[in-house]
């Protein structure tokens, strides 16, 4: 799944929820913490991008929506484990 073609103004949502993250490690959140809050972040984020484009219909939009906001989140908390590899 290709996340750069998904923008809000200009930004790709996956950015967004990167600095969100950062911004909530700032206020002291470490451990596997920060990967719960990266998830749920991009849960709230994608679901809510999903939404701004067209109100899903059915079982299958919903879970569309679903999985895409799980997806954001999963890949955001991927990329800070390997960030947090790379520093090591």
């Amino acid at each position: 799944m290709d996340f750069s073609q998904y923008l809000v103004a200009g930004v790709p949502l996956l950015f967004v929820v990167l600095g969100l993250v950062q911004w909530v490690k700032g206020m002291g959140v470490t451990g596997n913490a920060v990967k719960v809050v990266s998830l749920v972040i991009g849960l709230l984020l994608g679901v809510g991008y999903q939404l701004s484009v067209a109100m899903p219909v059915g079982f299958g939009g919903w879970f569309g929506v679903a999985v895409f906001g799980l997806a954001l989140g999963l890949v955001a908390s991927g990329i800070y484990d390997v960030a947090k590899d790379v520093v090591k």
